[in-house]
C-alpha cells in the first residue's frame, strides 16, 4: 500500500505542503516559546546554578577550627591522610 502511495503525485503534492507547514508551525512555535517562558526556564536554571556554586564553594572554605589550630608540621603530616 505504501508503494502505491508513494508513486502517487497526490502523495507527493501532499508531501510538499505538510513539510513546511510542519516547519512553520514548529518555527512559531520556538519563537512562542522563547518570547515567553524561556526567562521562566533561565532564571531556574540560574538558581540551580548558583546553588551549585556554593556548593562547590564549601568545599574550598579554610579549615575548621580545630585544624587551623593545630601546630603546621601536625596539619600537613602523610599520616592524616
Amino acid at each position: 500500500m505504501i508503494s502505491s502511495l508513494a508513486g502517487s503525485s497526490a502523495f507527493a503534492a501532499l508531501i510538499w505542503w505538510v513539510v513546511p507547514i510542519a516547519g512553520l508551525l514548529g518555527g512559531l512555535g520556538y519563537v512562542v516559546w522563547v518570547s515567553k517562558f524561556k526567562s521562566k526556564f533561565e532564571s531556574e536554571t540560574s538558581r540551580s546554578v548558583g546553588q551549585f556554586q556554593r556548593f562547590q564553594d564549601s568545599f574550598r572554605q579554610e579549615l575548621p577550627v580545630e585544624e587551623a589550630s593545630l601546630p603546621e608540621d601536625v596539619a600537613n603530616s602523610p599520616e592524616k591522610l
